[in-house]
């Protein structure tokens, strides 16, 4: 197994932690248990709003702005003026060993523009300090090592906010893998990760 190396990403890392936070923590664990094994899960209207949502901020900023009397067009604007002239949907890819273990990272950048790294979000729960925790900016800037700031872009629905991190803010997407692991090993779902998770 010397060659293997095994993909991680910020959205799985992601579901593993939400399954301490949620308010239900079964429905959260059977949701990871479907990322790890990597079938798809059926989108929310939250999710799908999201979605929506970016693509609607990467239209505007292509030049192909909302009808005038759309729900959310101060927000596309909003946040499409801030991440206007931005490179959109890069992928990011960054071989680490934890462990004595090879992994891939991989991160796809909503938004990326002169070091900065942009994540659009839709959230009409948003509070300020949100992805205090989350491990998407360090594992982003571990895969765009020049990249000088992270702004989590965020409309909620009436708001625009953004809210910013720098290099070495969170924890070190290394730390976080390994913890990843550790659980995995102790859950018994280490075999599961090991068959699904390969990098090609």
């Amino acid at each position: 197994m010397s060659n293997v190396r095994f993909l991680m990403t910020q959205s799985l890392l992601a579901a593993w932690q939400y399954q301490y936070q949620a308010q239900d923590q079964e429905a959260a664990h059977r949701d990871f248990l479907k990322t790890l094994n990597r079938e798809p899960i059926q989108p929310n209207k939250a999710m799908l709003d999201g979605i929506q949502f970016e693509n609607m901020v990467t239209a505007y900023c292509e030049g192909n702005p909302p009808r005038e009397d759309h729900e959310w067009l101060e927000g596309i604007k909003g946040v499409g003026d801030r991440v206007r002239g931005c490179q959109f949907q890069v992928a990011a890819y960054r071989e680490i060993v934890v462990g004595k273990v090879p992994f891939l990272l991989y991160g796809r950048l909503d938004g990326l523009r002169a070091g900065n790294i942009f994540d659009i979000k839709f959230s009409r729960t948003y509070q300020p300090g949100k992805y205090l925790g989350s491990p998407q900016h360090p594992m982003y800037f571990c895969c765009v090592p020049e990249a000088k700031r992270f702004d989590y872009v965020v409309y909620t629905g009436s708001d625009v906010c953004v809210e910013s991190y720098r290099p070495g803010e969170g924890e070190p997407a290394e730390q976080t893998v390994r913890q990843f692991m550790g659980y995995l090993e102790e859950t018994g779902l280490a075999p599961v990760y090991i068959e699904k998770w390969r990098a090609k």
